[in-house]
């Protein structure tokens, strides 16, 4: 489980990094503080396409991020004692003694 979403928060690092670079310096993106003219949402709010699919997108990410941390937690705190057979079908092997000497006690 942990290693999908290994691969989610990769593709999701990704797809954040190309959604924050194609948005206009002055919108909510990198260059919301940069000391642009205009305010930080604007007039109409953060309404561009690209600042809802980098909210969402985020959002995603952290999710995915405190179930990655869930799941590693988990298996830190498994042991190999737990996975090991407690029955098994297998008979110890037996010895049988055989007594050459016949003496017989006088």
């Amino acid at each position: 489980m942990t290693g999908i979403l290994l691969i989610v928060q990769i593709v999701l690092v990704v797809m954040i990094t190309i959604a924050v670079l194609l948005q206009k310096s002055s919108s909510i993106g990198l260059g919301a503080y940069s000391g642009s003219n205009e305010s930080v949402f604007g007039a109409k709010g953060p309404g561009s396409f690209l600042a809802k699919v980098t909210f969402f997108l985020g959002f995603v990410f952290v999710v995915n991020t405190i179930a990655l941390g869930y799941f590693y937690a988990q298996q830190k705190n498994a042991s190999v004692v737990d996975a090991m057979v407690e029955k098994t079908d297998v008979s110890a092997p037996t010895i049988t003694i055989v007594d050459d000497q016949n003496t017989t006690a006088k």
